[in-house]
């Protein structure tokens, strides 16, 4: 999923080549964790550890804290400062690479800018998997992409039909050291109590989504065009009290929720678009 890091995490170069930027303010760390909400029943997940400023803090909050790092430099850090927490466990792995634990956990993190997209993915793509919450930290350009009202892709719409993500702030690059070009922000992602749609869904709806998205700028009719007929789409249109030509990538998920339900309630299965298995395997 990241080959152009491969030969340069192969070789334990320093974790800025991956777009890891530390963070450097003791205040911003705290309200990180204070904005998680995470008390001694969580276990919390960090993604790209570093030298445990954000650790420590956990540490103290949460019953179990599993603090991931690929570089191990920085694992040789990690493990003598968390000697003495019982509750931290280090792991040097690839987060692309790595099983999600199975039991319910919090990701809070401050993730690596060039590896953004496939570690959101992994986190938000299944919904079978144990992940409930999290604050995460992340370029500012992905976090305004992920949170838009405009739906631009495929797999953003889907991480919606399970979970919130929802912007909350953005972050000088001043609290960051080494300092990135550009400034980041905190996004928060908690699993909705009810989802749009059944989580056995998953792959049908991705299908959808993947087959209505590619031009989000298509009004509604032309987008969904081969899989509803003209009349199935006069009759979504009214059920989405929609009267202009509204882009496709303007729709929120709960109206999404009712093209997939129309379309599972009156399109014939062999009508329903596909997606192919080795574009599924990839945001997995």
């Amino acid at each position: 999923m990241h080959k152009r890091f491969i030969k340069k995490l192969s070789r334990g170069e320093p974790p800025n080549d991956l777009g890891q930027h530390f963070i450097n303010n003791r205040n911003l760390i705290e309200e990180i964790v204070i904005r998680a909400n995470i008390n001694k029943d969580d276990m919390v997940l960090e993604i790209g550890a570093g030298k445990g400023a954000l650790t420590m803090v956990l540490s103290k909050k949460a019953g179990k804290v599993l603090a991931v790092e690929y570089d191990e430099k920085l694992v040789n850090i990690l493990e003598q400062k968390t000697a003495q927490a019982s509750n931290v466990k280090i792991i040097q792995q690839d987060i692309l690479r790595m099983r999600m634990p199975k039991e319910s956990f919090v990701v809070v993190s401050n993730i690596p800018y060039d590896i953004t997209t496939p570690i959101m993915k992994r986190l938000l793509m299944n919904p079978f998997s144990g992940f409930q919450s999290g604050v995460i930290v992340m370029e500012y350009g992905a976090a305004r992409r992920f949170t838009s009202t405009f739906i631009k892709n495929d797999y953003v719409l889907v991480w919606k039909m399970w979970y919130d993500v929802k912007y909350v702030r953005k972050i000088s690059r001043e609290f960051f050291s080494p300092r990135p070009r550009v400034d980041s922000a905190m996004v928060k992602i908690t699993r909705k109590k009810t989802p749009v749609i059944s989580y056995k869904d998953v792959y049908a709806f991705y299908g959808l989504a993947h087959y209505a998205l590619k031009k989000p700028e298509l009004p509604i009719d032309m987008a969904l065009y081969g899989i509803f007929t003209k009349p199935q789409i006069k009759m979504l249109k009214r059920k989405l009290r929609i009267r202009s030509e509204k882009p496709i990538g303007t729709l929120n998920e709960y109206d999404w929720g009712i093209i997939f339900q129309t379309m599972v309630q009156y399109v014939p299965r062999p009508r329903w678009p596909r997606t192919p298995k080795k574009r599924w395997f990839e945001v997995l």
